[in-house]
């Protein structure tokens, strides 16, 4: 909401770490930034929203940057009825900036588990990486250009973040940043020398931060795209899985290395798991649906590309897989119209000619005489090896072989999955293919066969016998004698203090021991109040709602929500019934 548009960089970094942050909470699902972003500045019903992302909780608000100042506006609100259940604003100077990440995240968690239930919730979610605003404001604008996914926008990205580090080389992300940045254009642009500046960049970062997940993400994608180390790019992504289960670029990389091996029931598991907090990413469809084309599903495959391209229509990977699905299918109407009508479309003549190779029977006018001038044994221009495809369909065998064995060298993109790539069948008759596999996806340059789980600690009890009771009983007697629940905006935490335990504890005994999320067991008790008091003839010259705001309830809408839960009708309703 800055009046400088250019500012968007600094909302979204904004919003990332928060969501970054309370990830970290067990027991939250937290959807993950593509899916979340795919609702920034739309005008979307929040029931909507909770339908399409299976949440029950939007959390809404915005970012206003001004010079030094910022202001943060944050608002939780229930996607059943829309109700909004808290809302803060935040107005600081810039240099307190992850101060305020901080407390915005851990005011939030307090109020999920205030209304939903017991949840461990750390003293810091957020820990200032830096003390230099100037740097910190670099990387985000680096990570925004980062998170375009494309070639401009990791060049861009890679500027930024060198410039972060020179202000502040004790600056861990940045570092990882570049690492991955020069990871993915060293693995897809083929160009090597840009593995070792990825190397570099980890062992930096490393030395900072030992525990990042971009770090891990960053040390898999070089060790799994840069260099086909399927060993110890599964324990990166593993690692960066523990450490921040929400960014599912990760567990997407874990996906494609099952993929590539061929383990692909493991692969559809994590493609399923990550689109469950991340439903709206078309990267995860594209991802799955390369698991069914690669299985000989294409029906599977196409309703995955659909979906996709549903959500981003000019998503390349999407459209050039939809491509070879079409031409396996054997649906050469189709495909003529797709590549007429879709500009992005990769190699369109290359992509006729073949489907005219692998569908010979097939009455269409497609002129094949040319094929070998279509031919250009380059690496790295397009995402499928379409030249690969076309010898080995023009039976040029022997140098289709020598094609895909360069490609193997060189460590090129997609063919990692040359294994199982329907259009290679024929190369599948040769000992040189099967030598090839063996050499690649040997056992022993697999992970093991037991995949590392990340284990969730079974509830234990947080409170002696004794020290329960004792609780128990302080607790009742504030309530009763002292009437704690009057306060309209009692928390958890003050509550906590009063009673002189921590609010973890706390949390933990108001679920455990009295079967209620803390709202529950509050607003039961105003509950109560307010029916003595309604049936109380000496209030009789009070309104209902008036009562209600003296029984401690702060909205009359959360009065009014709560008392139909409990009583199944309305406060008058009620008193009519009742009333004598």
């Amino acid at each position: 909401m800055s009046t400088d548009e250019e500012n968007e960089y600094f909302s979204d970094g904004i919003t990332e770490e928060i969501i970054n942050a309370l990830t970290t909470v067990k027991g939250l699902k937290v959807i993950a930034r593509t899916s979340s972003f795919a609702f920034k500045n739309k005008n979307i019903d929040v029931r909507t929203i909770g339908d399409q992302l299976g949440v029950s909780t939007v959390l809404e608000g915005s970012v206003r940057k001004a010079n030094n100042k910022v202001r943060i506006t944050a608002q939780l609100i229930s996607t059943d009825d829309g109700t909004h259940f808290w809302s803060q604003n935040f107005d600081r100077d810039l240099e307190d900036i992850f101060a305020v990440q901080d407390e915005i995240s851990i005011l939030i968690a307090d109020q999920i588990r205030e209304n939903f239930g017991h949840l461990e919730i750390q003293e810091h979610l957020i820990e200032a990486s830096t003390q230099n605003m100037e740097a910190y404001d670099l990387y985000l604008k680096g990570r925004h250009q980062q998170l375009r996914w494309d070639g401009p926008g990791i060049a861009n990205s890679v500027k930024l973040y060198e410039q972060s580090v020179t202000i502040d080389p004790s600056f861990a992300w940045p570092y990882f940043g570049l690492a991955f940045s020069y990871a993915l254009y060293g693995s897809w642009g083929n160009d090597k020398s840009l593995l070792q500046l990825s190397e570099e960049n980890l062992r930096k970062g490393f030395k900072l931060d030992k525990q990042s997940y971009m770090g891990y993400f960053s040390k898999g994608e070089l060790a799994f795209w840069g260099h086909w180390d399927f060993i110890n790019a599964h324990q990166s992504f593993q690692k960066a899985i523990e450490l921040n289960p929400s960014y599912t670029e990760s567990e997407e990389c874990l996906c494609e290395l099952y993929t590539a091996e061929g383990s692909f029931e493991k692969a559809l598991w994590h493609a399923n798991n990550i689109l469950k907090i991340n439903p709206l990413s078309p990267n995860h469809y594209f991802t799955k649906a390369n698991i069914f084309y690669l299985k000989e599903d294409y029906t599977k495959a196409l309703e995955c590309i659909e979906t996709s391209l549903s959500i981003n229509p000019d998503f390349t990977h999407a459209i050039a897989l939809k491509q070879l699905c079409l031409i396996l299918t054997k649906e050469y109407e189709k495909l003529n119209d797709f590549l007429d009508k879709t500009p992005l479309a990769e190699r369109p003549e290359e992509c006729r000619v073949l489907y005219k190779l692998v569908n010979p029977e097939d009455k269409i006018d497609v002129d094949i005489s040319k094929a070998g001038a279509l031919i250009k044994l380059e690496f790295g221009q397009a995402l499928f090896p379409w030249q690969l495809f076309l010898l080995t369909h023009l039976e040029k065998h022997s140098m289709a072989l020598d094609f895909l064995e360069e490609n193997i060298k060189m460590h090129s993109g997609q063919v990692i999955n040359f294994m199982n790539i329907p259009l290679l069948k024929p190369l599948r008759q040769y000992q040189r293919f099967q030598d090839l596999v063996q050499a690649t996806f040997g056992a022993e340059l697999l992970p093991s066969e037991q995949e590392v789980q990340i284990q969730i600690p079974a509830s234990k009890a947080l409170m002696s016998a004794d020290e329960i009771d004792m609780v128990l009983n302080n607790l009742e007697k504030g309530m009763k004698e002292e009437n704690w629940f009057q306060n309209p905006s009692l928390s958890l935490r003050e509550v906590a203090e009063n009673v002189d335990i921590s609010s973890n504890k706390l949390s933990w005994l108001v679920n455990e021991q009295i079967g209620q999320n803390f709202n529950e067991y509050i607003n039961s008790l105003r509950l109560k109040h307010f029916k003595e008091n309604a049936l109380n003839p000496a209030n009789n010259h009070l309104s209902l709602l008036g009562l209600a705001y003296e029984s401690g309830f702060n909205s009359k809408s959360v009065f009014n929500v709560f008392f139909k839960k409990s009583e199944g009708m309305t406060p008058k309703d009620w008193l009519k019934l009742n009333k004598k």
